[in-house]
């Protein structure tokens, strides 16, 4: 497992966010050439090194530990646990399943956020109610897991949606 170190103090997986903090957004290394892109062609390769992942959504933790820290949605399933692996990791928080206490999934077909349980012990929460089934999210609902609380804000959906590089 290959954590990394931002100069904000962040730890992070290399392997699943690349040399960027997704804390702080920060870059933390960076790509060096020995010699200058030489045509056009290198100078787009480069600028397409990295692949970005468009943010969907965020929740934003309330209460808990991790109290005014967001964690950005993805397009596709988002597993939230304590784990390094997890697509949204909570740490502080040790109600909190180390993997897929919960499931945020953003569906692009449909343009919805749906929050679905987890494959572990523990349980979430939509609103107050526990959730056993998936359940569609609305702007501002709470979604609690352990003994932390977050606010769903959503990004896409209805009103924006991220067309694919393909289309135009």
């Amino acid at each position: 497992m290959s954590l990394i170190r931002c100069q904000n103090g962040h730890m992070f997986s290399a392997r699943r966010h690349g040399t960027v903090c997704p804390y702080c957004n920060i870059e933390t290394a960076t790509k060096t050439r020995q010699t200058a892109p030489a045509t056009d062609a290198e100078l787009e390769e480069d600028l397409f090194y990295e692949e970005i992942e468009p943010v969907c959504g965020w929740l934003v933790c309330i209460e808990g530990a991790q109290r005014g820290l967001d964690y950005k949605i993805r397009q596709g399933k988002n597993f939230i646990g304590r784990a390094d692996d997890m697509d949204i990791q909570v740490l502080g928080d040790n109600a909190i399943s180390r993997r897929n206490h919960a499931t945020v999934v953003y569906d692009p077909k449909n343009r919805n956020t749906v929050l679905l349980p987890g494959e572990s012990s523990g349980l979430a929460y939509l609103n107050g109610d526990a959730v056993y089934v998936p359940k569609e999210l609305s702007a501002y609902d709470i979604v609690e897991l352990g003994k932390s609380r977050f606010l769903f804000i959503p990004f896409c959906g209805e009103h924006f949606e991220w067309k694919d590089s393909a289309e135009g």
